[in-house]
């Protein structure tokens, strides 16, 4: 399973780039704007830290607008995947842009027939958002498992981004699940690596092995 970070803090993505375990970027206009940066300016800023894929997103809402947009976004770095919504237009414009072979992230995906549209028109990525299901009481990991087995059914090369990940039981499911990414923010991505015994039980080493040396 690929490790992407969802957000557009440039200190995050080196601390987060140093384990050299992170294989991606997912951003939108939100994330950016958070950051007060320049929106192109900041995509390539971060294509210059991670050796992977960076998720840029259109703002433009109509197909031949998200074309011209996309075009342009995938001109800043040859890492950047140019994200497009799930809507009527975004398919169409996935289709054209995927045709000139810019790879293209469809988001904002919360049911298994819109994955199925995407991966017709030849959508790269498709980021289908766990936690906002949730959020409703819905199952937002039956969707993964639902697109994975869908996708496999018609070996669509399509990768599920699982999206909307809340913390680590949602990483640890998404595996389970054989979805190929998740995107995660950067205070769930450090949870991954903490556990209370394993603090415990280094601490436990130390103590032992500084035992050893007083005697």
């Amino acid at each position: 399973m690929k490790f992407f970070l969802d957000t557009a803090n440039i200190e995050q993505i080196t601390k987060a780039n140093a384990y050299g375990i992170l294989d991606g970027i997912t951003t939108n206009p939100s994330l950016i704007a958070k950051e007060g940066a320049d929106h192109a300016q900041r995509i390539l800023e971060i294509c210059q830290i991670v050796d992977g894929d960076v998720s840029a997103e259109v703002v433009e809402t109509e197909a031949e607008a998200m074309l011209t947009e996309g075009r342009k976004l995938a001109k800043i770095h040859d890492n950047v995947v140019v994200k497009v919504p799930l809507t009527r237009d975004g398919i169409k414009a996935t289709k054209m842009l995927s045709s000139e072979r810019i790879r293209v992230n469809v988001t904002l995906c919360f049911t298994a027939n819109q994955a199925l549209l995407a991966a017709k028109a030849g959508a790269y990525y498709i980021s289908p958002f766990v936690g906002r299901l949730d959020d409703i009481s819905a199952e937002g990991m039956e969707l993964i498992r639902d697109i994975v087995t869908i996708y496999d059914n018609y070996g669509y090369p399509t990768q599920v981004l699982t999206a909307s990940a809340r913390g680590p039981l949602h990483v640890r499911d998404a595996a389970l699940c054989g979805a190929h990414v998740v995107t995660l923010p950067y205070p769930v991505f450090e949870k991954l690596f903490d556990h209370p015994l394993t603090d415990s039980g280094l601490a436990q080493f130390l103590a032992d092995y500084r035992k050893s040396q007083e005697g």
